[in-house]
């Protein structure tokens, strides 16, 4: 394909832009030695930028190509990440967002390693960088196709640009950058996107979407595959809830109620910014792609359409759209990818800093050691995503894997640390490896893991039809809940020894609700012990040992 200037040139003024305002933004932590600052833009993140950047937790390119992808390829109600997206970013507000905000931690994982100690909080981070990674391989394998279909800039270049400028200003700005590049992106995606439909709808080769909608592109859920489909929609809706990506916008909110508020709005614009997508995967669905270009001048064969499904909406805006306007598509899926792969970059990044690097290996470290460590992984997770990226081939396939893992072990594993009063390391652990095992045992085709656990209807032809991932992730659940009570029972009443709490958790101590950390301690913790020194330390005194 001949590589289309006028579209390069656009793409590269684009990028410009976005690098200005995100080294503009910069320039809040030029100077900066508070790693917690860096990470959170010092906690004052207001409401207009915050409901861009919340919404921007979940629209990437993964997101407007994936909804066009799944709308032309299985239909509108198979369409799910949209509606289970926005339900998580609710979910989120109600439950979980003002306890995190009001205990003042810093990234997702300070409840694990405050309750549960630093290495068990080390190996919660494992699925929660994988998520990270997919969801930042997902949105950069977007934009690349789209680059490859529209102005035939390589797949490989394309993807390895776009993860160096991003990588680039989150170097310097953290979380600064990352919310206000967002407000520009999501701008760009919305103008963009709704530019480029009149003119898809009204091409003389697309039938009007209205006509036969509920055959043509809405349809019906199968009912043999009902299992899947609530398993699936369950994994959207909770697995989209323990993200570093998400809790760094809510513990970046000024208040407890504000970071409520930014959920439930977030939630709102995800719904809002699924419609142009939808649309252009109607539009795909009606259209004639015999008369279109792709088939008179570039001679591709129609019949293999459905094959590059993961490349629908490019191509619509290639061959449905004058180039001019195209341009204006392409620009809303390159906004797309930035606002969302800056986020899953610094978020896995920050996690590591904080809760692997300090708490395990360096509890004494700087802070401007930190910052730097920090901004070292960025480094290696841009170039994780990026090696995902240039491998993937299905969009929509890594966006629900980025899920997965998320869902089954980590969904549990929250509701717990901050719901279950009694949950310790014990329960935690036994539930992490029931989750994890009992989810690989069943298999996942696109990663090439065989089956070893055939769940009930399980088909030669079709794969695991029960919702074995949502079972996966109640046994996990379960497991948490029976052992953390058990063992905190058995040590309780005397039945066991504190010599036999091997992981140190102060168990046999009656009633005392700071005990699970006065073994795991780390720099951040500074814990008084007086109960046996007839000395009563002040409120103050005790607020500090609690929270510090």
């Amino acid at each position: 394909m001949v590589l289309n200037v006028a579209g390069l040139v656009a793409v590269i003024i684009f990028y410009i832009v976005i690098l200005v305002i995100g080294l503009w933004a910069a320039r809040r932590t030029k100077g900066e030695t508070n790693s917690e600052n860096v990470m959170l833009a010092g906690r004052n993140i207001g409401s207009f930028v915050g409901v861009f950047t919340m919404t921007a937790t979940w629209v990437g390119g993964g997101f407007i190509n994936g909804t066009a992808e799944s709308v032309y390829k299985d239909g509108l109600v198979y369409c799910q990440a949209p509606l289970g997206y926005s339900l998580s970013l609710a979910i989120g507000g109600l439950f979980f967002a003002q306890r995190m905000r009001e205990h003042g931690y810093v990234t997702m994982l300070d409840p694990f390693t405050r309750k549960y100690g630093e290495r068990m909080g080390g190996l919660i981070y494992i699925p929660a960088l994988l998520g990270e990674v997919f969801w930042s391989g997902a949105i950069l394998a977007a934009l690349g196709s789209t680059l490859r279909v529209i102005i035939g800039l390589s797949h490989e270049v394309a993807i390895i640009s776009s993860a160096c400028i991003a990588v680039f200003y989150t170097l310097f700005g953290g979380l600064y950058s990352v919310a206000y590049t967002d407000v520009v992106q999501l701008i760009c995606i919305f103008v963009g996107l709704w530019i480029c439909i009149p003119f898809a709808m009204t091409n003389e080769v697309v039938e009007n979407i209205t006509l036969n909608s509920t055959t043509q592109w809405v349809r019906t859920v199968d009912g043999a595959g009902a299992g899947v489909y609530a398993d699936s929609f369950l994994l959207l809706v909770f697995g989209g809830v323990p993200w570093q990506v998400y809790f760094q916008r809510v513990l970046s909110a000024r208040t407890a109620r504000a970071s409520r508020y930014l959920s439930f709005l977030g939630a709102l614009g995800c719904l809002v910014m699924s419609v142009p997508s939808v649309l252009i995967g109607a539009v795909a669905v009606n259209a004639d792609w015999n008369r279109t270009a792709y088939v008179t001048r570039d001679n591709f064969n129609a019949s293999d359409l459905p094959n590059r499904a993961s490349d629908i909406l490019p191509l619509v805006l290639q061959y449905l759209t004058p180039n001019w306007v195209s341009f204006f598509g392409l620009g809303a899926v390159s906004a797309a990818v930035m606002s969302s792969a800056d986020s899953s970059i610094l978020s896995a990044s920050c996690m590591f800093a904080r809760n692997i690097y300090k708490m395990i290996f360096r509890q004494k470290a700087s802070e401007k050691e930190i910052i730097w460590v920090m901004r070292i992984a960025i480094f290696g997770v841009g170039a994780l995503a990026t090696a995902m990226a240039i491998n993937v081939d299905s969009v929509y396939t890594l966006w629900y894997l980025c899920s997965d893992f998320v869902y089954v072990v980590l969904f549990p594993q929250l509701l717990c640390v901050i719901y279950l009063k009694n949950s310790n390391t014990y329960g935690s652990l036994l539930g992490y490896i029931v989750g994890m095992f009992f989810r690989i045992a069943g298999g996942e085709p696109s990663l090439g893991i065989g089956t070893l656990i055939k769940y009930p209807y399980y088909s030669e032809e079709h794969g695991q039809m029960f919702p074995f991932k949502t079972l996966c992730m109640i046994m996990s659940l379960v497991t948490i809940v029976v052992v953390s009570t058990v063992i905190d029972s058995l040590f309780k009443k005397g039945i066991l020894d504190h010599r036999y709490d091997i992981f140190q958790c102060g168990l046999s101590q009656k009633g005392s609700d700071t005990s699970s950390h006065k073994n795991n301690l780390t720099s951040d913790h500074v814990t008084l012990d007086v109960s046996n020194s007839g000395f009563t330390p002040p409120v103050e005194e005790i607020k500090v040992t609690r929270d510090v």
